[in-house]
């Protein structure tokens, strides 16, 4: 998948659990799973937008593009 979630890094970095992020971004812990195990399909913006809010952070902090050509074409 070319689009990666770096969720996982920014909770780390935050020393916040899944319980409570799924509380504060107002989604369920299977939903935030879902998002840290790269299996999200899409995201609505709102919710990007809560999970920027929460963990103080930009959008391209959690979001990151990889090619699926490693040369880049």
């Amino acid at each position: 998948m070319p689009i990666i979630i770096r969720l996982d890094v920014e909770l780390a970095r935050r020393k916040m659990g899944v319980a409570e992020f799924a509380e504060r971004v107002g989604i369920t812990p299977a939903n935030v799973s879902v998002l840290k195990n790269g299996r999200a399909k899409a995201i609505r913006l709102s919710t990007l937008e809560a999970m920027c809010e929460v963990l103080q952070c930009q959008p391209g902090d959690l979001l990151e593009w990889v090619p699926d050509d490693p040369s880049g074409k």
